[in-house]
């Protein structure tokens, strides 16, 4: 019997997961609710499998396209927990394409390989980090449903979401609240094990575009809970500043990794 290599593995996994993804989200006018549900667990239980095999596979890489792929996980992660208690929310098709376009980049641009010196509380601060941008990245999702809905209400259509614009917009910011606290104990993992992440006696903070950009997106979201609980934000500027907090937070690491692997070439 032969067994495929650990790189024809990851090839063939990645293929039946953006599969299993695509099929739900080019056919789910003409299947049933239930067909697709089913569809999305296997894909969803398949892309942890092809992420898994990633990080700890023979020869573990990360990168920026990686990064996003883990974000959608959690993303598609959070819309199963959802679709238990709102099944009429309809964004299977919005989340099938995705999760089919990230596990087809994360294939494409595997990553750089880890070090396997690297300190024990750098998994932390990934996870941290990463479950972050999948609530904010949920958030993000909602908001445009939000912004699609009202669009087609003034021009007199159904509500294309299944859900009401309240509804929308209250999720939208539960996501926003969990995707808050989850970046800010990122932060000060960051602070406190600064020495051990970063491998220098002293460094405490390392004052990179990262670093800056992180704080910058901090500063926008928590500026955006604030507005909202004190001045009233909802709508249009609230949905503005969390695009706005969202494009710095993928400059931070997505972004900055993409310019680095793919732009300058180089590793970090």
């Amino acid at each position: 019997m032969i067994l495929a290599s650990p790189p024809e593995l990851a090839m063939w996994l990645a293929l039946l997961t953006a599969i299993a993804y695509a099929i739900p989200a080019l056919l789910a006018d003409r299947m049933g609710a239930n067909l697709v549900r089913r569809y999305l667990w296997l894909a969803w239980v398949l892309h942890g499998f092809t992420l898994g095999l990633g990080l700890w596979g023979e020869t573990p890489r990360f990168g920026f396209a990686p990064a996003l792929s883990v974000t959608v996980w959690w993303v598609l992660t959070a819309y199963a927990v959802e679709s238990q208690y709102f099944p009429q929310l309809r964004a299977r098709w919005a989340t099938a394409a995705l999760g089919s376009a990230a596990v087809a980049l994360a294939w494409y641009f595997p990553g750089q390989p880890l070090q396997v010196s690297a300190s024990i509380w750098l998994p932390l601060h990934w996870a941290l980090g990463i479950a972050s941008y999948g609530m904010f990245a949920a958030a993000v999702i909602h908001a445009a449903l939000m912004t699609s809905a009202e669009f087609e209400i003034r021009r007199g259509n159904e509500n294309p979401s299944g859900l009401p614009l309240l509804t929308l917009e209250r999720l939208m910011f539960r996501f926003v609240l969990i995707g808050f606290i989850l970046l800010t104990l990122t932060l000060i993992a960051g602070f406190v094990f600064g020495e051990q992440l970063y491998g220098a006696a002293g460094a405490n903070w390392k004052w990179d575009h990262k670093t800056v950009f992180s704080l910058l997106s901090w500063l926008t979201f928590g500026a955006l809970l604030v507005g909202r609980r004190q001045f009233g934000w909802r709508g249009r500027r609230a949905v503005r500043v969390l695009y706005s907090g969202s494009a710095l937070l993928l400059l931070a690491y997505a972004g900055s990794r993409f310019v680095v692997e793919v732009v300058l070439g180089r590793s970090l």
